[in-house]
């Protein structure tokens, strides 16, 4: 008989940070807030009641808020993807999926929001 095989997704939303991103030299030098948004895939759900078989959420609060603040960058995409690679270096996560929100983009228009999502796989998943 085989193990049973599952998933288990691990979010957290709403991740607020101050940072320096953006093309406009405006938004290098004053800096805005950015919201963010994580989505965890686990190769499998815990065995147990242990966090040590889990990924540790407020790790990755922390971790992400410190990539997003470290280092300005043009483009969110960019934010996005190194929170993702940062991620998947936990060989419990097969898939990090990352959304970046830029609430103050600077628009020609009025929008409400803009976002992008980043969604990377595990190279441990590719070979499974």
């Amino acid at each position: 008989m085989t193990a049973a095989r599952g998933s288990c997704i691990l979010e957290v939303s709403g991740l607020e940070v101050f940072a320096h991103h953006g093309v406009l030299a405006s938004e290098k030098e004053q800096g805005q807030k950015f919201i963010i948004d994580i989505r965890l895939e686990m190769f499998s759900p815990p065995r147990g009641d242990d966090i040590a078989e889990t990924v540790d959420y407020a790790r990755v609060a922390s971790e992400a808020s410190r990539v997003a603040t470290s280092t300005g960058h043009d483009l969110i995409e960019t934010v996005a993807r190194e929170i993702a690679e940062l991620c998947l270096t936990d060989p419990l996560i097969a898939r990090a999926s990352v959304t970046v929100s830029k609430p103050e983009a600077p628009m020609p228009v009025a929008v409400a929001n803009v976002s992008v999502t980043v969604t990377m796989d595990s190279p441990a998943k590719e070979s499974q």
